[in-house]
């Protein structure tokens, strides 16, 4: 792991969850690739930052996208979803993250 360039406060506030679904699921098992919802802002500096922080494991590589809200309608008003950010974060050969325990490791 490198040192870190980025304040510890801001680290923090980057990673917002794991994304819970079959996809994240599939992929974390085939290719050690977990997913999480990231600050708007993040950067994949960041975020490989701030994901060596938390879990102590080493990243390979980090993929973002942009993820468009919903359109939605309650009747007749029409309303949107905020736009969101996801981030696909690929750990080294042999490390893993359990996201299913309620403790960080």
């Amino acid at each position: 792991m490198r040192e870190l360039k980025f304040s510890q406060e801001r680290l923090l506030k980057v990673i917002l969850g794991p994304v819970v679904s079959e996809k994240a699921t599939e992929i974390a098992d085939a290719r050690s690739q977990f997913t999480f919802k990231v600050a708007t802002d993040a950067t994949k500096a960041e975020i490989k930052s701030a994901v060596e922080m938390l879990f102590k494991k080493d990243v390979d590589s980090v993929q973002v996208v942009n993820v468009k809200g919903k359109k939605k309608r309650t009747g007749q008003r029409l309303g949107q979803r905020k736009n969101w950010k996801k981030a696909y974060v690929c750990l080294k050969p042999g490390q893993d993250i359990d996201l299913t325990s309620g403790e960080i490791s």
